[in-house]
């Protein structure tokens, strides 16, 4: 069973996010990281850029496939988690301690499920 904190939002493309002071910390969630298995690479963007919502943020390469981050929300790249960049495992380890990137958001047009509505887009 995939853990699946209440203070996050949750995307149907098993991303989760949380928005604190206008800045959102992006990461896949736990269901995301037990489906790719083995993560080995993260190609991140750039810092400065900008993402709209919706729009392929990074992807995650595993041993098993390549799958693309989307953005949950509008705005600039103002962080990237630099520690999994060499130990990309770390995903695995704890997908929610170890977020890809921090967003500034451009507006307030982001929505996500609740933990308990994920839990049940999920089956769980």
């Amino acid at each position: 069973m995939s853990r699946v904190p209440d203070n996050l939002y949750y995307t149907k493309s098993h991303e989760w996010f949380l928005i604190e002071n206008g800045v959102a910390t992006v990461g896949i969630t736990d269901y995301a990281q037990h489906q790719l298995t083995d993560i080995v690479y993260v190609d991140f963007p750039k810092n400065g850029e900008h993402k709209n919502k919706g729009e392929t943020l990074l992807t995650i390469e595993s041993v098993k496939s390549a799958e693309d981050v989307y953005s949950p929300v509008t705005g600039e790249i103002i962080e990237i988690n630099r520690d999994l960049e060499s130990k990309p495992e770390l995903i695995n380890e704890d997908p929610y301690k170890n977020w890809l990137v921090k967003i500034r958001l451009s507006n307030d047009n982001f929505d996500g499920m609740s933990g308990e509505e994920y839990k049940k887009y999920i089956g769980e």
